[in-house]
């Protein structure tokens, strides 16, 4: 019998909104970065405070900056030297801002947590929260002729780095690879019995449906994580019963691009989020064949 699906209401205000007085100087510039309230959500559905939690990648630090605030300790990693400086510096906000967490972030390849976490952490982690990197499709923001003076509209903020080997920049199909083996270390990380949220969406390539989520979902069965519920976080409010979006400009342009070209496309309202827990003892270990394995599922249309 399929999981039943559960509705998260993760934006009662706008993204910048959940932002506000919380992030240092430059941390709105990454391009993907998670909505607070979604990370909070989940930190309060699945630990205590005093539980372990880790993003491995976790960009500006929003997941620490939750958990510190929800008194919670965290952990997180990030390939990018000027993100994770950035996640750094939120968690150290986070904490003096009120937070009774603690927060350490460290710099390098998540494919390697169990290298730059040290080893008295390992099976310790109650709760790992992350999202692997979108196509382009749904990342930037925009500056239009207002704002510049300028004929047309320029897009900023788009790219995690130029580096690339960075992940946001290698094609889905090694993405996937290098993530289930992200999730392998995760449920290394994981106490027997912990959970791991991975928030995802689908996105459009060349007018195909790149089925993002369900190319997650076995990953995280090849990484031996077992899966145990699917949920929709959403990105609009509810007021009144009906549902207020909030697309930024950049959403909006890339949908209207899209249908001029014969593309259904519509501005998303939602996140999936994939839960999977650590199973409480391991009898198989699938992830040095199924990690190579994993593959993408396309939708046309």
């Amino acid at each position: 019998m399929p999981a039943p699906i559960s509705v998260w209401n993760t934006a009662p205000t706008s993204a910048p909104a959940q932002r506000r007085d919380r992030y240092v100087p430059g941390s709105a510039a990454h391009p993907a970065k998670m909505l607070p309230c979604i990370a909070a959500h989940a930190i309060r559905t699945y630990t205590k405070p005093g539980a372990l939690v880790l993003d491995p990648m976790c960009g500006i630090g929003t997941t620490l900056v939750e958990a510190i605030h929800l008194h919670r300790s965290a952990l997180g990693v990030e390939y990018e030297p000027k993100w994770a400086h950035l996640a750094r510096l939120n968690a150290a906000s986070a904490a003096h801002e009120g937070g009774t967490g603690s927060g350490a972030v460290h710099c390098g390849d998540a494919r390697k947590l169990t290298e730059l976490i040290p080893a008295a952490l390992h099976g310790t982690v109650d709760l790992v929260v992350t999202s692997p990197p979108y196509g382009p499709s749904v990342h930037g923001q925009v500056r239009s002729t207002r704002e510049t003076g300028e004929a047309g509209v320029v897009k900023k903020d788009y790219r995690y780095s130029h580096d690339p080997a960075n992940l946001a920049h290698v094609p889905t199909g090694q993405l996937l690879t290098a993530f289930t083996e992200i999730l392998a270390q995760c449920r290394i990380m994981l106490r027997p019995g912990g959970t791991a949220v991975v928030t995802t969406r689908p996105w459009r390539e060349r007018g195909e449906l790149i089925d993002l989520p369900s190319a997650v979902l076995a990953a995280g069965r090849a990484a031996a994580l077992i899966p145990t519920e699917r949920c929709v976080a959403l990105l609009a409010g509810i007021r009144d019963s009906q549902l207020i979006t909030r697309p930024s400009f950049f959403q909006m342009k890339n949908v209207r691009d899209a249908r001029r070209q014969g593309i259904p496309l519509s501005v998303v309202q939602h996140e999936d989020v994939l839960v999977f827990t650590r199973p409480a003892s391991l009898v198989w270990e699938p992830f040095a064949a199924g990690a190579r394995e994993t593959a993408i599922t396309v939708a046309g249309g």
